[in-house]
C-alpha cells in the first residue's frame, strides 16, 4: 500500500481543479537539466514545493546489480555550486535553452534540482506528489464528456497541453544533454540525498525515459470512473500504470507522440554523451 502522502497524487483528477502542468519532459529533459521531460500533468491544486528531505518512496530492496549501468563522462573541470546554492546557475542555464518567459511561465525557480531529481524518480512509480514538481500549473479545467458508463476523457484537454509540448518540441536536445553533463554532480547529488547513496542517477532518469516510451496510445476515448471526488481509469490495466504513462495518456495521442518523439532525440543524445571521451 501507498503511504498516505500519495494516495491523491495519482492520475485522479479534481473536476474544479487547476491542472498542476505536465513537464514530463523538463523534469526528464530537465532531469536532464533531467530537465524537460516536461510534461507533469497533473490536476488539482497547485501546492507548494515542499522541502525534501527523504524519498517520497522509500526504496525497496534491489538485488545486487553494476553500481553504474549508464555512465556519464566526467564534464571539463568547472567551479559548481553547492547543491543548497546551485539554484541561481540553474535558473540562468534553463534561461538560456527555453527563453526568461518561458522559465517564468513554466518553473517555480526554487530547489530546482532537488524538484528535478524527486520528479524524476517518481515518475515511473505508481504516484508522483505535486508538491516537490518543479513546475507551475497548467491553464484551464479538466474536462470530461458523458456520464455515467459514458464517461469519458474529454479530447479537448490536449489543447491545455499544446505550449508545453512545443516548448518541449524547441528545447535543443543537445545543449541540453551537455547542460544536464556539465551539472551532474549536483544531480548525482541530490539524488543520493533522496536516499540512493551508491545508485546512479543517469540510470535512473533512463529508467523513467524508457517507462515513458513504453505508455500505451489511447485509441478512441478514454473511458473514466468517478468513485468518489476524484476521477480514475476505467480500464484497471490502465489505472495501474506508471504516474508518468497515465500522464501521457490523459494529455492526448497526438500530444503523447510528440513527447515521445522529443524523448528519444534525448535519449540518444544521452547515449552518445556516456560514448564519449571526457
Amino acid at each position: 500500500m501507498e503511504p498516505d502522502s500519495l494516495k491523491d497524487e495519482g492520475p485522479r483528477l479534481r473536476p474544479e481543479a487547476r491542472s498542476a502542468f505536465p513537464w514530463i519532459a523538463a523534469a526528464l529533459a530537465l532531469g536532464l537539466a533531467g530537465g524537460i521531460a516536461y510534461f507533469y500533468f497533473q490536476a488539482g491544486r497547485p501546492v507548494p514545493p515542499a522541502p525534501i528531505a527523504k524519498s517520497e518512496t522509500p526504496p525497496a530492496p534491489q538485488p545486487a546489480e553494476p553500481a553504474i549501468r549508464n555512465p556519464l563522462p566526467e564534464a571539463p573541470a568547472k567551479s559548481l555550486p553547492t547543491l543548497d546554492n546551485s539554484d541561481s546557475m540553474m535558473r540562468e542555464s534553463l534561461v538560456q535553452l527555453l527563453g526568461r518567459k518561458a522559465f517564468a511561465d513554466f518553473f517555480i525557480p526554487a530547489r530546482l534540482v532537488r524538484h528535478i531529481v524527486a520528479t524524476v524518480d517518481n515518475l515511473p512509480r505508481r504516484a508522483a506528489p505535486r508538491r516537490v514538481m518543479p513546475l507551475n500549473g497548467v491553464p484551464g479545467a479538466f474536462a470530461t464528456t458523458g456520464a455515467g458508463e459514458t464517461l469519458a476523457l474529454d479530447a479537448a484537454n490536449a489543447a491545455r497541453y499544446a505550449a508545453h509540448v512545443s516548448a518541449l518540441e524547441a528545447l535543443p536536445a543537445r545543449a541540453l544533454v551537455a547542460l544536464y553533463v556539465e551539472a551532474y554532480p549536483l544531480f548525482q547529488r541530490a539524488y543520493e540525498e533522496l536516499g540512493y547513496p551508491g545508485r546512479y542517477f543517469n540510470d535512473r532518469l533512463l529508467e523513467a525515459i524508457d517507462d515513458l516510451l513504453a505508455a500505451p496510445e489511447a485509441d478512441g476515448a478514454v473511458p473514466l470512473v468517478r468513485p468518489k471526488v476524484l476521477y480514475e481509469f476505467a480500464d484497471p490495466q490502465l489505472e495501474t500504470r506508471s504516474a508518468g504513462q497515465k500522464i501521457l495518456v490523459r494529455m492526448g495521442t497526438d500530444n503523447a507522440r510528440k513527447v515521445k518523439a522529443r524523448l528519444r532525440d534525448i535519449r540518444r543524445e544521452l547515449a552518445a554523451a556516456g560514448e564519449r571521451k571526457p
